[in-house]
């Protein structure tokens, strides 16, 4: 009897803890940037493009078992498959020493989608993560391929841009098909 209290009593916590664990996961990732000794300009650019990577693929992961729209599962997949890419990427041309955050994707945007289903989850799936949040990556991967001060860091967000470029297009155009403004 003892034992079975104390399960459900770990349980219990372990249940109250899990939304503060990944507000903390979140802030340790941006600690951890702020932590690599790199011009601000380039510790701006890591934060921002592994959030954002981080969030495509964890985006296209729900977007897989919630759309119902072959279209959209095909984004999905296709933003999954390269944003997996991209982040291999952007470890490799981080300086020895510099910490990549992994694993630290937006959780107001995947909490927004997650309630959603069918065409809602579609809508918003396409909107904010699609074209806006590949707007907003687009103007990151442009800034430090103009600004950056890491020849490494530079010359990878110069490589990747093409690519993140290329996804806000498909966006734009899945976007156009389905209807969503």
């Amino acid at each position: 009897m003892k034992a079975r209290t104390a399960l459900i009593s770990l349980f219990s916590s372990t249940l109250l803890c899990a939304a503060p664990i990944a507000v903390l996961a979140q802030t340790q990732a941006a600690s951890t940037t702020q932590a690599n000794d790199l011009p601000e300009v380039d510790k701006a650019f890591v934060q921002t493009a592994s959030q954002a990577g981080s969030t495509e693929i964890d985006a296209a992961k729900l977007a897989t078992k919630q759309s119902q729209d072959k279209d959209v599962k095909s984004f999905a997949h296709h933003m999954m498959v390269d944003h997996m890419k991209l982040a291999m990427q952007l470890k490799m041309a981080a300086p020895h020493g510099v910490a990549v955050p992994k694993d630290n994707s937006d959780t107001a945007a995947l909490d927004a989608l997650k309630p959603l289903k069918g065409k809602a989850f579609d809508t918003m799936y396409i909107q904010k993560l699609g074209v806006e949040g590949h707007q907003q990556a687009v103007a990151a991967f442009q800034k430090e391929a103009q600004e950056g001060q890491n020849a490494d860091l530079k010359k990878a967000a110069q490589k990747a841009l093409p690519t993140i470029q290329k996804h806000l297009q498909m966006a734009q155009d899945l976007a156009a098909k389905k209807g969503v403004q």
